[in-house]
């Protein structure tokens, strides 16, 4: 992991962070992509952590070990809450395509738990900021024919339950991977499980818009991420 803290941080003061987890369909990727939101958000008041998992490119893994290692980082967080200074039940998951899956997952998914993992901790995130996440992996969604029939345990729309956290998600509307009624109906779903759902689509953007070098693009979901955070009362308005 690499950390990110605010400039001026108070002593004994908690705070809430954001764990940002790549993309690159559980096969390719790096942590370092999400440092520029990472650097965004310490500057906001938030503690940022960019979190590596295991790939296939890389470690020869399925997207199972993926969701393990996201479960494991934000149990190590809150176990570790003391230690970083953070505020344990204000914990922001968020990333992109398949990493935006992974945090959508860490809230809905109850199977795919490290062995060496303390269960009693909770890997539940307490809201979520996805960009273009990966959220139908079931037959036409994204991935079924590396996940299979265990999508009913692994696809975050199969598995959203009352309680789920409060999420906002950006979604270009040419997206290739992501249709446009995938992220609409998982709004649908949450709301009516009586969850909070903010859907931002944004006319004629592709996959991956939203990273640091579409700078227009860049500027406007990190101002909406803002708001929704500031809404919920984790960063100032």
């Amino acid at each position: 992991m690499d950390i990110y803290y605010p400039e001026h941080m108070v002593k004994g003061q908690k705070y809430p962070v954001v764990i940002f987890f790549f993309g690159g369909g559980w096969k390719t990727g790096r942590k370092g992509k999400f440092r520029p939101h990472a650097k965004h958000f310490s500057k906001k008041g938030l503690i940022s952590v960019l979190a590596d998992y295991r790939v296939e490119s890389r470690h020869k893994t399925s997207p199972f070990e993926s969701l393990k290692d996201a479960k494991s980082a934000i149990r190590f967080l809150r176990l570790n809450a003391e230690k970083f200074h953070i505020d344990p039940d204000k914990i922001i998951a968020s990333g992109g395509s398949a990493g935006g899956h992974l945090a959508a997952a860490t809230a809905t998914i109850e199977k795919y738990n490290d062995s060496k993992d303390d269960l009693n901790i909770s890997a539940k995130p307490n809201a979520l900021v996805l960009f273009n996440p990966v959220i139908d992996n079931g037959p036409g969604g994204y991935g079924f024919k590396r996940i299979g029939s265990e999508y009913h345990d692994f696809s975050p729309l199969h598995n959203i339950q009352k309680g789920a956290p409060p999420t906002i998600i950006f979604l270009g509307t040419k997206d290739h991977l992501i249709p446009v009624e995938t992220v609409r109906y998982y709004k649908k779903v949450m709301e009516r499980v009586g969850s909070r759902c903010d859907l931002y689509l944004y006319e004629g953007q592709p996959h991956g818009f939203f990273n640091y070098k579409h700078t227009e693009y860049y500027n406007k979901t990190v101002e909406k991420a803002d708001e929704f955070l500031s809404s919920l009362g984790y960063i100032k308005s």
